[in-house]
């Protein structure tokens, strides 16, 4: 039998091929060692954490214990770990921990987190979970402001228990600020493309545009400007922050909302911009300036702001450079946003800010297509309305859209009365036979003319008070399956027509008599 000091190592080596674990018992057996010995030193084993033991029915099943030391733990986790006592005195820290802190563990060791006054940890809200810590893990997410900008930290407080026996906790800090970031941007962009969707036709998008950038960019100076190509000038439309905008005033001598900046050609000398520039982001630093290189404010304001203004401009708002993004869909330039910085400053995120100013461009087409059709709608309209026939358009669903005041002139109806061709065939024809008429010879030119073709026909309309006239019926089916009707009344034509085939008759009757 092997001494009693080399136990506990044979001890561990038998264990090593048996993971399910073995008994005293079986244990000793395996080894050659009496069952005292091997019980006293699975004892000394358990305390030093190198084994495990659990019960099965009334028997103790050993195993190893697979445990990372504490000391590796801090020295290759990339979170911040802070180790605590029963007190909440600092026992262990972690070189990542230290770095972000800039302090040393001679300066931290032993003092309370209240002592210590570390960022995120020491706050009221990280020390009343680790307070209320009892058996269970605590998970919580906390937010601590450094630097001008917000952090996000998800805390672990894990209860611990020492070798001695005392009790603590362990704090695990993993920085999650990017994938906070991450979900904000997503909903961010979310929510803006539906109220881009749902802005209603009157609200100012040029604005709505500037305060949303303001909540990408919170330090940025936003300025947006539509862009007209046919006079080739950008026109002011919104600025953000309302100090910059009436701090400008003065300096300029006027309001900066409306002033127009006349450019001969953005895409050629000196600017040489493309559609693809545009689209992007692009910086402009003016200070410190870059000998022969970039745009001064000068150049961004095609020059028609004095320069010693501009230089005036740039020292009362602390303005470094600039960052421009143009409003661009499908090849087409609507405007530019600007972002003013002070020297040394950057974007946060200049994807989330380009897929925003997407959505925003896509919403700017949007409303200019459907300015372009309710103008369009406006003329149609117009024309139709001071037509000198009377003239009806009905709808694919055969509901009629719109009459003219021609129509209402010369058959007495609203469209109230007719709101459907069957309402109208009803009124216009009120006899049965006659109706079935009308209908067989209007839905006989329909299969046989094409789209486009006018069908003109004479048919006998009862008018609202009772009188019936005689009326040419043009209809001509658009492209999209509506019918334009335009109605002449012809009652005079048919009228002087009868008399004069009359007045024919007659004399044929008195050239028979008179030959007789």
């Amino acid at each position: 039998m092997e001494d009693d000091h080399d136990t506990p190592s044979r001890i561990l080596r038998a264990l090593r091929f048996r993971p399910k674990g073995l008994t005293i018992t079986e244990l000793a057996k395996q080894i050659k060692a009496t069952r005292n010995s091997v019980s006293k030193h699975l004892e000394i084993l358990q305390i030093a954490g190198k084994v495990n033991v659990r019960a099965v029915g009334n028997a103790k099943l050993y195993s190893l214990a697979q445990r990372v030391p504490m000391s590796a733990f801090l020295c290759f986790t990339k979170n911040l770990i802070i180790v605590l006592d029963r007190e909440q005195r600092i026992v262990q820290i972690n070189d990542q921990c230290l770095r972000l802190l800039d302090r040393s563990k001679d300066d931290l060791i032993g003092l309370s987190l209240e002592e210590a006054e570390l960022p995120v940890v020491s706050t009221p809200e990280a020390l009343a979970v680790i307070k209320g810590l009892e058996k269970e893990q605590v998970v919580t997410d906390l937010r601590y402001q450094g630097g001008g900008k917000d952090l996000f930290f998800q805390m672990q407080v894990i209860p611990t228990t020492f070798e001695d026996g005392e009790k603590g906790c362990t704090l695990v800090l993993e920085d999650i600020t990017e994938r906070k970031q991450y979900i904000w941007n997503m909903e961010f962009l979310a929510r803006t493309a539906m109220e881009l969707v749902d802005l209603p036709v009157d609200a100012d998008i040029y604005r709505y545009i500037a305060d949303r950038i303001l909540e990408i960019e919170p330090e940025g100076q936003v300025f947006v400007q539509s862009y007209d190509e046919f006079s080739r000038q950008f026109f002011m439309r919104a600025i953000a922050d309302e100090n910059f905008r009436e701090g400008l005033k003065p300096l300029l001598g006027r309001e900066v909302i409306g002033m127009s900046f006349r450019v001969n050609d953005l895409f050629s000398a000196p600017f040489h911009q493309t559609m693809a520039s545009v689209f992007g982001t692009q910086e402009h630093i003016f200070r410190p300036a870059l000998e022969g290189r970039g745009w001064s404010f000068y150049d961004i304001c095609f020059g028609q702001i004095p320069e010693k203004i501009c230089e005036e401009i740039m020292d009362h708002f602390n303005i470094g450079k600039l960052f421009s993004i143009g409003l661009v869909w499908q090849e087409q330039l609507f405007g530019v946003v600007g972002i003013f910085m002070a020297p040394g400053e950057g974007l946060g995120d200049p994807q989330v800010l380009e897929s925003f100013l997407r959505q925003a461009s896509i919403a700017i087409a949007r409303r200019q297509t459907e300015d372009r059709l309710r103008r369009s709608e406006k003329r149609f309209r117009e024309v139709v309305d001071t037509s000198p026939f009377a003239t009806a358009i009905i709808g694919a669903d055969e509901r009629y859209l719109s009459i003219n005041r021609r129509f209402s002139d010369l058959f007495g109806y609203s469209l109230d009365d007719i709101p459907t061709r069957e309402a109208w065939l009803t009124r216009a024809y009120p006899d049965d036979t006659y109706r079935s008429e009308v209908i067989a010879a209007w839905q006989s030119d329909l299969e046989h003319a094409a789209k486009g073709q006018p069908r003109p026909r004479t048919f006998s309309i009862r008018c609202r008070n009772g009188d019936e006239k005689a009326v040419l019926c043009t209809p001509v089916e658009l492209c999209d399956g509506m019918q334009y009707v335009t109605y002449e009344d012809v009652s005079e034509e048919r009228l002087t027509y009868r008399m004069l085939i009359e007045e024919i008759a007659e004399l044929r009757r008195q050239l028979a008599a008179a030959s007789r």
